[in-house]
């Protein structure tokens, strides 16, 4: 059954949102009949409501929107940015205070890589500051084996190629060169998945160590690693700013080859043409011979038997003017 209630929200992002469930065990839990909507049971997706006016209950118990929440943490290595890991690792949300709402990450770092995550339920927000159309400033810190050439920030700035395509970074600063390693600062509006490591790579300088140090206005300044806070009103704003500031780009689409235009010569060539199936089927013309002849290199009918001759030979004769016969297939040895 569809859902009686004025559509301005999906039932299992509602759930999640407010921490019943992750969207897939939400849609579980409705199929199952265990959710109703202003005392209506919705075993059907899809179903919507309205997180202001309606009443949600699972299993009799009355849910209700939670607030919005957002917290900055100092990621260590070793750390993942998922909320369930078979292998038991130490997630991200392990480090942040017991809450009663779900948070997820926004932009994850791989296990080995630290520096700034921000947590929070706010999608809305975690979209902007994700999605490359919209373009948020991030900032890392690269630390690579060896001395990088001069002209390696204009590489980066230029683009370097990669499966996906072109990845560009908006602005490279070399912090440190020596012979043992190189330090860089390199910002981001793109946000492809490890962008930072497959670019360096690609140049022939493998990521040792790499720190995200800002996300838009966010910095991890005063924050130990491993620790994590709530971010302040005056921070919260800040980053709103940015997000609102920000203006989507236009992703670039390769062009698609036009067609080449056709002119009226080749049309007329074209109709002109007969239909080929309309057409009788050749006779075969080689040496005046009728097609009941049998072709060269064709088996002959094999005749009656004389008294006391051999039978004829069966196997066509061997091609003419170096052609390869027919290949043998062999079946176990010889």
């Amino acid at each position: 059954m569809t859902s009686p209630v004025p559509r301005s929200m999906r039932l299992q992002k509602f759930l999640s949102d407010a921490g019943v469930a992750s969207r897939r065990h939400a849609e579980e839990m409705i199929l199952e009949g265990r959710v109703t909507v202003n005392g209506v049971v919705i075993d059907a997706l899809p179903a919507f409501v309205d997180e202001q006016h309606d009443v949600v209950q699972v299993d009799g118990t009355r849910v209700r929107p939670q607030r919005l929440d957002y917290f900055i943490i100092n990621k260590p290595r070793g750390v993942v940015c998922t909320n369930r890991d078979p292998g038991g690792r130490v997630r991200a949300v392990d480090l942040l205070p017991r809450l009663a709402a779900r948070l997820f990450p926004v932009g994850r770092l791989d296990a080995e890589s630290t520096g700034l995550l921000l947590m929070t339920n706010d999608g809305e927000l975690a979209l902007r500051l994700t999605h490359p159309r919209y373009g948020v400033a991030k900032t890392y810190r690269a630390e690579v084996r060896g001395r990088v050439p001069d002209d390696l920030p204009e590489q980066l700035r230029r683009g370097v190629h990669l499966a996906e395509g072109k990845a560009r970074a908006s602005d490279v600063e070399i912090v440190h060169a020596s012979s043992q390693r190189s330090v860089l600062l390199i910002t981001l509006h793109e946000g492809r998945n490890r962008q930072v490591r497959r670019m360096l790579a690609r140049l022939g300088f493998p990521v040792r160590r790499l720190r995200r140090v800002q996300i838009g206005p966010l910095t991890l300044r005063g924050l130990p690693s491993g620790a994590a806070r709530r971010l302040t009103p005056a921070e919260l704003h800040a980053l709103r700013n940015a997000v609102a500031e920000s203006k989507p780009a236009t992703i670039e689409r390769t062009a698609r080859r036009p067609r080449r235009a056709v002119s009226a010569v080749h049309r007329r060539a074209a109709e002109d043409v007969p239909d080929r199936s309309a057409r009788p089927e050749p006779r075969d013309t080689s040496r005046g011979r009728p097609r009941s002849t049998p072709r060269r290199n064709q088996v002959a009918p094999r005749g009656p038997r004389r008294a006391g001759g051999p039978r004829p030979e069966s196997r066509p004769p061997a091609p003419r003017g170096g052609a390869p016969g027919p290949r043998r297939r062999v079946v176990g040895p010889e």
